[in-house]
């Protein structure tokens, strides 16, 4: 893979990851609306403190494609490891611990792989021969944002002194972790399922920008991912009751049961208990992968359209 290639898969998840912060989604944070710990600024300095990490995700995949590096050494865990401090350094909050774990398995397989499809069966391979140093880089990674929800285990506790000692002895690695925590975190889901929803949430946001403005699209894919699926971060936080009652509502907006007005004032009344973590994570690959295949903006009467695949 060629430089300008490289560059072109970093900026990708860059843009996509700055254009689902920016974009008012219901009960996020976005241009319009920060909550009292986190503001759009964490959003932009975070994205941002990625770019050499990003890079040398891209090299690190393109280095196990030409043979140099094999799929076990591509150090998944180290880079997450390193992009959460990068991200720590420059702001005091965790805006995106989520898009940098699922970004950079991928961004590493798109480089291996020959075409943005191809890119999610490498990374699985990456993450089926990841190594049990990865998983415990991984635990560094959670430690250094903290991110909200994570209560104790019985075992594998993120926070534990004797999970080292238990990842090692089980042989946990990236994978395994995945399977064990699908359950309690989207993120995982998508590592052990080859990126699902991401895919199918790009594919549904290409199906909308043919007819829909930018944000409208957006909106409306990220609702349809709100009516469809638990966001494993709201469940965490205010309990699975909470997180069902956020699924039921967006899809009373979907039925036109309620107004847009009325969804945003729910997911608004309780602070940030009901904002949305993992499916926005998503969206924000999602959103990656339609910059990738070619994502430009245009103008059409005074409103803002994404248009792939024509200049």
């Amino acid at each position: 893979m060629i430089a300008m290639e490289r560059w072109s898969i970093v900026k990708a998840f860059l843009l996509g990851s700055l254009l689902e912060a920016t974009i008012p989604k219901p009960g996020n944070v976005s241009r319009h609306r920060d909550f009292e710990d986190l503001s759009i600024y964490h959003f932009l300095f975070g994205n941002t403190a990625l770019v050499p990490i990003y890079h040398e995700a891209v090299k690190v995949g393109e280095l196990v494609r030409k043979g140099i590096l094999s799929p076990l050494e591509a150090g998944l865990g180290d880079l997450i490891r390193r992009g959460t401090e990068a991200v720590r350094r420059v702001q005091d909050a965790n805006p995106n611990f989520g898009v940098i774990a699922l970004s950079i398995p991928l961004m590493a397989g798109l480089a291996m792989g020959r075409n943005v499809l191809e890119g999610r069966e490498k990374a699985t391979l990456l993450l089926r021969e990841s190594t049990v140093r990865d998983t415990m880089e991984l635990y560094r990674a959670i430690r250094t944002l903290n991110p909200k929800g994570i209560g104790k285990a019985e075992r594998y506790d993120v926070y534990s002194e004797e999970s080292f000692r238990e990842l090692f002895e089980d042989r946990v690695n990236l994978w395994k972790l995945g399977e064990i925590s699908c359950e309690r975190e989207l993120i995982f889901c998508e590592w052990i399922s080859g990126y699902s929803l991401t895919y199918s949430t790009a594919d549904r946001l290409v199906e909308l920008l043919s007819r829909e403005p930018l944000e409208e699209a957006v909106k409306k894919a990220f609702v349809e991912l709100l009516a469809e699926r638990r966001d494993t971060l709201i469940e965490r936080k205010a309990g699975r009751e909470e997180a069902e009652l956020v699924r039921k509502r967006a899809r009373e907006l979907l039925e036109g049961r309620i107004s847009t007005e009325e969804f945003e004032s729910f997911m608004a009344e309780k602070g940030d208990l009901r904002n949305p973590g993992s499916l926005a994570d998503v969206m924000a690959v999602s959103l990656s992968l339609l910059a990738l295949s070619g994502l430009r903006i245009e103008m059409r009467n005074g409103r803002v359209f994404g248009v792939i695949g024509r200049s």
